[in-house]
């Protein structure tokens, strides 16, 4: 009796991490497909354990739709979606976070920072450092005042007062707590994947 209860759990578990598995790669399947991509980019340039990372960021992003899924266009100071590759929006992407993680550990701030500088401009990181080196969601409010104020008639949230933005309408100043939560998500999909292997 006791071997059988211990084999309808193993059976159980085995079931539960193979479901787990299949829901994942549904939910994040439009990411999923530039996976090899991500990590081929981001290894050219000495990055792919951040993988996982960016797989969550452009699931925050796009959730992998559009052309340009890493939402890289603004990067090279062109207008939203103006990239119409999703090979060179990765591209960029990668280029984008390489250059922002190379100044931001050169500055030495923290990771948090540099993905919060890939949605909010490199210059982020400047400010962050001038207090204290450490991103928090204060000091992405603070910032994104301080350039809402530099042209307060671009950023202003669509005038929706409901907007959760709102008044710091310039970038998310949510945007690293968001990415970090979606990579957790891909690293447990890898260590499924391991596992089913």
């Amino acid at each position: 009796m006791l071997k059988f209860l211990k084999n309808l759990l193993l059976l159980t578990l085995l079931l539960t991490v193979v479901g787990s598995f299949a829901i994942y790669r549904y939910y994040f399947h439009d990411v999923l497909k530039y996976e090899k991509q991500i990590y081929s980019e981001l290894q050219s340039v000495g990055l792919e354990q951040y993988t996982p990372l960016l797989l969550g960021l452009m699931m925050q992003e796009t959730k992998g739709k559009g052309t340009d899924p890493m939402q890289a266009s603004e990067s090279l100071g062109l207008a939203k979606d103006s990239i119409k590759s999703s090979s060179k929006s990765i591209q960029q992407g990668v280029i984008h976070f390489a250059d922002v993680y190379q100044y931001g550990k050169k500055q030495g701030v923290d990771l948090e920072t540099i993905i919060q500088s890939y949605n909010m401009g490199i210059s982020y990181i400047d400010f962050v450092k001038g207090h204290g080196g450490k991103h928090s969601v204060p000091l992405a409010k603070s910032y994104s005042l301080s350039m809402v104020d530099t042209n307060p008639e671009l950023y202003t949230c669509n005038n929706d007062k409901e907007n959760f933005r709102y008044p710091y309408c310039y970038g998310d100043f949510t945007y690293s707590d968001k990415v970090l939560k979606k990579t957790k998500y891909f690293e447990l999909y890898e260590a499924l994947k391991h596992r089913e292997a």
